[in-house]
């Protein structure tokens, strides 16, 4: 399938690019697609490729010893991700696999070399994404750190309802929403409970309807 020009302008990575460029950037780009819950890479192999989101939604996430799952974040379409092993030349730092059916573009790590040197914004371009994740892991940091349980889970739903619809909004168990804040399931389910008496949400099988933002809010910006 053609790479698509449009596209490639909504990624960060190349915003402020003109067309000649994007054609230029265009023929280092792949395509691959994923099924539901296929891992795409792995933490501790080598950092082949950069990939982009281009339908669908993607998790990245570490592992303990114990098998406890900790998601770091969801890649939505036009975020990239394995952005690290690319540049640092280390091993990946995270597993990555798709939430639901997915579309990747993905640029080879050698590749990346070359567009970077003839394409300089681009690596203006890539500060800027970079300095975005650390402030999205300094956020993540805070909430584990700072954040009670009951305050995560009231953020958590507050900024999954703003972002994507559809497949960019996979439906989320219980298990992976403890997976995102740092808990175990039971305690999200408490907490839920907790949101629904005081009117936050509604529980409506397996739907969550905010009924009360500003509550919810309010409860999120509650501190340890």
């Amino acid at each position: 399938m053609s790479v698509d020009i449009e596209f490639l302008k909504t990624i960060p990575y190349f915003q402020g690019l003109g067309l000649a460029e994007l054609e230029a950037i265009k023929r280092f780009v792949f395509e691959k697609s994923f099924d539901a819950n296929e891992f795409i890479v792995e933490e501790g192999d080598p950092g082949e490729a950069l990939y982009f989101v281009v339908s669908g939604v993607v998790k990245a996430f570490k592992t303990s010893a114990e098998g406890k799952e900790q998601i770091l974040r969801l890649i939505r379409p036009g975020e990239s991700f394995n952005d690290v092993p690319v540049f640092d030349g280390e091993p990946n730092v995270a597993s990555a696999a798709a939430m639901g059916p997915v579309v990747l573009y993905g640029i080879r790590k050698s590749d990346v070399g070359i567009i970077l040197r003839d394409h300089p914004q681009v690596a203006a371009n890539v500060v800027k994404v970079l300095a975005g994740r650390v402030r999205h892991f300094t956020s993540l940091v805070e909430d584990l750190s700072f954040r009670n349980v009951l305050g995560r889970v009231a953020k958590l739903l507050l900024e999954y309802a703003e972002n994507g619809t559809g497949l960019e909004r996979p439906h989320l168990t219980q298990q992976d929403m403890a997976a995102m804040i740092g808990t175990a399931r039971e305690m999200v389910g408490r907490s839920l409970k907790a949101l629904e008496e005081k009117g936050a949400i509604r529980i409506d099988r397996h739907r969550i309807v905010l009924t009360d933002k500003k509550a919810l809010r309010e409860t999120a910006g509650e501190l340890l």
